[in-house]
């Protein structure tokens, strides 16, 4: 929760002034390193990719011979013992290199999102209602949340723990491990009762949650809960923001590289109970508005007979971290005010902060995703930017040639209104995000699933389908993740959305 770039868009949108609170338009500027990066990973693939063509060469030649052809062939081999022994020996030097090096597919299997149940419901009269009631918050922060929530883009159904519903709040420990198991065990029943999965068959545990971190952790008691085998190897990642989801999956994946035939788990969520800011400073306050109750539990695979069966399989991720710049690290930041009280301090340079980590993140990706036309109409201008120059501005690749579905982390508004202008995208393509960030607020790193599972409820996931999920994250991080459809994706009766997929999109105010 605390590393989320969008805790900052309702703010932006109350004080427009500061315009270093703007991402920047990417067509100023685009680093030529982070193009270096994006060329790596494919450098880094290079024997598939000359042993592919010299394969099907072979082939070719192969197809054109008659039998007589063979027959002196076999002929020649018969009396040239060592050509034949150092063929074959390089065949299969070759044919070993490509299976080992090659990476394992990782498939996805399904996924769930939590419901909470409607008496969490906090719509915006009741939640001005208990702020006010609560004593904590001068006129001053009760008018800034009330304008927060009016801009926001959040609806009238979203939800927020049992403790805040209390006369005054009850942000205590036993109601935080309350929350955390109502929501992970609500994701995770939902996930085995659709899959059929049994827990003793998992054998890759991470849970991912930034500012909610007792001892026992939260996979511990995952593996409490569902007794979980004795060597399950659990990971436990905290502090590490919205963007933490990408990164789960990320360390799944190379899990998944390294043990062989076996299943991984995906949980992500926050905890607000006891991350509920109670002071009057307003870049402490955004969170209030915009945080609601939400996590998912994601099932991997990479078991090559689940491949019939799976949804997406696992193409990229990238992941962006500015860390070692200073004012990256301290944009978003936990840290108590004045009074004593703890809450994340925003930087006014967030906005500026988070555009360029989205611009390395997003230049470094288009080299995997992008056809080659786009590639070279972006590299020449690049060049001859460089090389000239003058005031040639970059050409910025039409990433809707790359990807049929977008699930932009639903943090607020303002941040999907500047990603939807610079990545020229069409309304359709934020419609999910949108209709997310309005029905279940920000739900920190589970978001991106939340938007999945709407875009599957509309019944727009078709095989051979390509889905980009990007998030940003406190650090400061961007990453992205790129699935691609293995088959036609059904709604499923599980989706957090199956009572209400009708009633969207809705007419937002502006």
């Amino acid at each position: 929760m605390a590393g989320d770039l969008t805790n900052a868009s309702a703010a932006v949108q109350i004080n427009q002034r500061h315009s270093n609170r703007r991402l920047p338009d990417f067509l100023q500027s685009v680093n030529l390193k982070h193009v270096k990066l994006g060329y790596h990973y494919l450098i880094s693939h290079l024997l598939t990719l000359c042993l592919i063509p010299i394969m099907i060469v072979i082939v070719i030649e192969a197809s054109q011979m008659n039998p007589n052809d063979l027959r002196q062939l076999w002929i020649h081999l018969q009396y040239n013992l060592v050509s034949v022994i150092t063929c074959s020996a390089v065949l299969v030097f070759g044919s070993t290199v490509y299976i080992m090096t090659r990476p394992k597919p990782v498939y996805l299997l399904d996924y769930a999102c939590y419901r909470p149940p409607d008496h969490l419901k906090a719509p915006y009269e009741r939640f001005m209602k208990h702020s006010r009631l609560t004593g904590d918050f001068d006129e001053s922060a009760l008018e800034f949340q009330r304008k927060i929530l009016e801009r926001s883009g959040l609806g009238e159904e979203t939800y927020v723990p049992e403790a805040m519903h209390s006369i005054p709040p009850r942000p205590s420990m036993a109601a935080a491990r309350v929350e955390a198991e109502q929501v992970m065990y609500g994701a995770l029943d939902n996930l085995i009762s659709t899959t059929g999965i049994k827990p003793k068959d998992i054998g890759i545990l991470v849970v991912n949650c930034s500012l909610f971190n007792p001892t026992p952790s939260l996979s511990s008691m995952i593996v409490n809960k569902y007794k979980l085998r004795g060597n399950v190897k659990s990971f436990n990642l905290g502090g590490m923001g919205c963007s933490a989801g990408v990164i789960a999956i990320d360390l799944a994946k190379d899990m998944l590289q390294v043990h062989r035939n076996t299943y991984a788990i995906v949980v992500s969520t926050e905890n607000i109970t006891q991350n509920w800011y109670f002071g009057n400073k307003k870049s402490m306050l955004i969170p209030n508005c915009l945080f609601r109750v939400g996590g998912s539990a994601v099932l991997l695979s990479n078991k090559s007979g689940d491949r019939s069966r799976a949804k997406y399989k696992l193409v990229h991720v990238v992941r962006t971290h500015r860390g070692a710049d200073e004012k990256a690290f301290r944009c978003v930041y936990q840290e108590q005010d004045g009074d004593g009280k703890t809450g994340v301090s925003l930087s006014k340079d967030l906005m500026a902060i988070a555009g360029g980590a989205l611009k390395t993140n997003i230049t470094t990706l288009g080299p995997l995703v992008l056809p080659i036309s786009e590639q070279l109409l972006f590299f020449c201008t690049l060049i001859a930017k460089k090389l000239l120059k003058n005031d040639i501005k970059p050409y910025i690749p039409d990433f809707k040639l790359a990807f049929e579905h977008f699930c932009i982390h639903a943090g607020g508004r303002a941040v999907i209104d500047e990603l939807e202008k610079n990545l020229q995208l069409l309304p359709r393509h934020v419609e999910a995000s949108r209709m997310t960030l309005h029905r279940f607020g920000n739900t920190s790193s589970s978001s991106i699933w939340y938007e999945l599972a709407y875009i599957e409820g509309k019944g727009r996931v078709r095989r051979g389908h390509r889905v980009w999920q990007i998030a940003f994250g406190s650090g400061f991080k961007c990453n992205s993740a790129v699935w691609k459809a293995l088959r036609n994706v059904k709604p499923s009766d599980h989706s957090p959305w199956t009572d209400c997929i009708d009633k969207y999109p809705v007419e937002l105010v502006m």
